[in-house]
């Protein structure tokens, strides 16, 4: 007895293969996708480096695949946190999103000082710094000129970014001022006394009495003019 159960497993071991392991799915390629993601960043003018941090993905149930293929799904946007799809190109047919964080640093105006309510702030009162832009509305301000004039309509603490949004042209036109009329259309041009209805800043729409009573909308410009066109 001892003998035929020695002869059966040693039967067994004869005819006994292992199971092949089930092909192991390559991770993602998270260097190849930090430099698609890099290189789709860089389309932002404003930004001067880039950090990219690649989120993790169950990549257990695909099948191996021998090359993949970033790509952004529509409507993504690789700024802050966003996803990047990752498809199968060669050897299998899956796709998979990965979570992405995109970090953008650039130079932004920021408040040297503090600022007040209805300052207009010299090149003095400012400076450039970089700022992570990922953590800052757009439209960072970068040059100083393009609000020339203006005043802010809050204050900024020292370090603030600048956005011109903050900024508020000056009231050129007041409720009851006296106003030249430039009035425009097709093929002339004629000037006339009127008076303001409100008040405007520089390039606002403002109602306006002509000196025959008539009611016109404008623009308002520097020095109580306020263009017509008809």
């Amino acid at each position: 007895m001892r003998a035929l159960l020695l002869f059966l497993l040693m039967g067994a071991a004869l005819v006994w293969r292992p199971l092949p392991a089930r092909a192991q799915t390559p991770a993602i390629d998270e260097a190849a996708l930090r430099a698609f993601v890099s290189q789709q960043a860089a389309g932002n003018a404003q930004a001067s480096r880039f950090e990219v941090q690649v989120g993790s993905v169950d990549t257990s149930a695909l099948a191996a695949c021998r090359r993949t293929e970033a790509f952004l799904p529509p409507g993504a946007r690789v700024w802050g946190r966003t996803s990047v799809g990752v498809r199968c190109a060669e050897g299998a047919a899956w796709t998979v999103l990965v979570p992405v964080t995109v970090r953008a640093w650039g130079p932004a105006l920021v408040a040297a000082t503090p600022l007040a309510t209805g300052s207009t702030p010299s090149p003095d009162d400012v400076r450039e710094q970089e700022v992570e832009l990922t953590r800052e509305p757009p439209g960072l301000l970068r040059d100083l000129s393009l609000v020339q004039g203006r005043t802010l309509v809050r204050p900024l603490a020292p370090g603030q970014t600048l956005r011109p949004e903050q900024f508020r042209a000056p009231v050129v036109v007041q409720a009851g001022d006296p106003v030249r009329l430039r009035i425009a259309g097709a093929g002339f041009a004629v000037s006339a006394a009127g008076q303001a209805l409100g008040a405007a800043a520089e390039g606002q729409p403002v109602r306006v009495r002509s000196e025959l009573g008539k009611i016109l909308t404008g623009v308002a410009r520097a020095g109580r003019v306020v263009d017509v066109a008809l």
